[in-house]
């Protein structure tokens, strides 16, 4: 439950056996004394991260040897298809009785927050939030070419209602691009997605077109709240032309370098380099790329790859090249 400290109680034990956290109904009154009084249930942002965790939970017991236990964490991570509606590829709500709630606009409904079902940022951010998982998110939503439509179906949605009816309801869902919110952490992997779904040309023009929109020097220099480091981790990141996609899994997506060279120290000695030869405003996209001096038609790589220090040379042109990086997209959970 968020925002609370108390012992597991009927809603754990509902989600336990169900799969999912259960909304209220439209117009039921909250009953459950554990249900903080503005943070409300959250049960899309619950069921979801709560999926995460599960598979994070997975990978501790299979470094541990428990093989077992780690099988058991994996098939609760896919709870999030619990509360995935096939009718509109959306996370939608559910009651306790497991009927979709009726009548949702995915823009806006849920109260302040949305938090009566997903928290800050509404359902069009939370549709993606399933970093461990995204190639069984690109099956649900029935293939690449669907997934990459929902993508910019997402970027390209108005408000369909005055700025300050938006803010009004979800005043932390800022820095918009159609319904996509550059300002909150459940969106900022949201750009690299495109990598998971053979076009990772479509990642490297979106991140530069975000750092140039919403991250210059001057008044528009940041779309919302920092909290915590979240927001200039991204930007830090994606600047030097790479970025953690997922929390757990040791491995990096390839964006678009604004610099043509950056040096990280990564201690005792080593060093791990990236050369973007002719990365400009104009030369934003990857023609091909070298990763210790091996041929890389990825968009990702590993960590173990740079931990002990290495290079990645990236070949920058101003025309998209379709095909670099297209085959291999980067690996989810159960598909490694």
């Amino acid at each position: 439950i968020p925002w609370s400290n108390v012992p597991a109680g009927e809603l754990d034990a509902f989600y336990k056996e169900k799969g999912y956290f259960p909304a209220l109904k439209p117009g039921e009154k909250e009953t459950n004394p554990d249900v903080h009084s503005w943070e409300k249930r959250q049960p899309i942002a619950v069921t979801l991260g709560t999926s995460y965790d599960h598979w994070c939970l997975s990978l501790i017991a299979r470094a541990l040897g428990r093989t077992e236990e780690a099988d058991y964490y994996l098939h609760y991570s896919y709870n999030y298809r619990n509360v995935f509606n096939p009718e509109t590829g959306f996370f939608h709500p559910k009651d306790k009785d497991s009927r979709f709630i009726e009548n949702l606009d995915y823009r806006i409904s849920g109260g302040p927050g949305a938090r009566d079902y997903y928290d800050e940022n509404n359902a069009y951010i939370y549709r993606w939030d399933v970093q461990h998982n995204i190639a069984d998110l690109i099956d649900l939503l029935h293939g690449n070419e669907s997934f990459i439509n929902a993508l910019e179906d997402m970027y390209n949605t108005p408000y369909g209602m005055s700025r300050w009816e938006f803010y009004n309801t979800l005043p932390d869902h800022t820095g918009n691009v159609g319904m996509f919110s550059m300002a909150n952490e459940p969106s900022l992997h949201i750009p690299y997605l495109y990598n998971y779904a053979g076009q990772p040309w479509r990642t490297q023009k979106r991140i530069r077109n975000l750092l140039d929109q919403w991250f210059r020097n001057d008044l528009m220099g940041i779309p919302g709240d920092e909290d915590g480091g979240g927001m200039s981790a991204f930007v830090v990141f994606s600047q030097m032309g790479f970025y953690p996609v997922t929390p757990g899994s040791p491995t990096y997506n390839i964006g678009s370098p604004v610099f043509s060279y950056v040096k990280i120290d990564l201690g005792e000695g080593k060093y791990f380099e990236i050369k973007a030869n002719g990365a400009s405003d104009d030369n934003k996209y990857i023609q091909s790329a070298r990763l210790n001096g091996q041929s890389l038609n990825q968009p990702w790589f590993n960590h173990s790859d740079i931990a002990e220090g290495g290079l990645l040379e990236l070949e920058m042109g101003d025309k998209a090249n379709r095909e670099w990086g297209s085959a291999t997209p980067p690996p989810s959970a159960g598909k490694n």
